[in-house]
């Protein structure tokens, strides 16, 4: 990422200093999100990044910094998978290959953990209002995808010219957010994809009538 070219003291790194930044982000990301922030101790990652401690301060004197630095890292890599699957939406069947996709990679953990950008969401939105803030934007983002292949749908005549495509991009990222939840205390993504169909019946029921017997529901999903 752009904002890691240089530390938290505005200091240009070295190649070897970026190679160790990315180190101690990644193991941290990856704490955060199976651990959670607050069971996380910079000492925790120190030892997992395999830095020294002049190291790991150098990089990151404390602890907010490094977790911004973690938003940013998990919202790229979620929003790019987002927009690889959601890009060409314009359909109906593109929408529920959007839905077996996130449900087939969350059913790799069993749901467990939930969504990368929703647990920093529980943990973080009433302790830190700039992480708060920064993730509300990422979500922002993630439905913004969704409304814009919605949005096709309605300009190609999918959808009813009075669908609202943001009220049902809204319900649909409500939809998976919730069903990440319930995934993850269940350790079973059934009650996900229950929640998803859900929402996407709800998209159905705006849907234009195939006339001749034709189907509107080919097109992509972008996956």
């Amino acid at each position: 990422m752009a904002e890691q070219a240089s530390d938290e003291n505005g200091s240009r790194l070295t190649e070897r200093g970026r190679a160790t930044r990315e180190r101690i982000l990644r193991a941290a990301a990856d704490m955060m999100y199976v651990k959670g922030v607050n069971a996380t101790t910079l000492d925790d990652v120190r030892a997992a990044s395999g830095t020294s401690k002049s190291q790991l301060y150098r990089h990151y004197p404390d602890k907010d910094a490094l977790v911004r630095d973690v938003v940013a890292l998990q919202a790229v890599e979620v929003l790019e998978r987002q927009h690889q699957l959601l890009r060409r939406l314009n359909s109906i069947r593109g929408l529920e290959r959007w839905r077996d996709a996130v449900i087939e990679n969350n059913a790799l953990r069993n749901g467990a953990y939930g969504c990368r950008l929703g647990s920093l969401a529980g943990e973080l939105a009433d302790q830190d209002e700039e992480a708060r803030q920064a993730i509300a934007r990422h979500f922002e983002t993630w439905e913004g995808l969704l409304e814009a292949g919605l949005a096709r749908m309605k300009d190609s005549g999918v959808l009813r010219a009075d669908a609202d495509a943001g009220a049902l991009a809204t319900g649909l990222m409500a939809a998976l957010q919730g069903g990440y939840l319930l995934a993850q205390t269940a350790r079973d993504v059934k009650p996900m994809r229950i929640a998803l169909d859900m929402a996407i019946d709800h998209v159905k029921a705006h849907a234009v009538p195939p006339e001749d017997g034709k189907s509107l529901e080919g097109g992509t999903a972008g996956s």
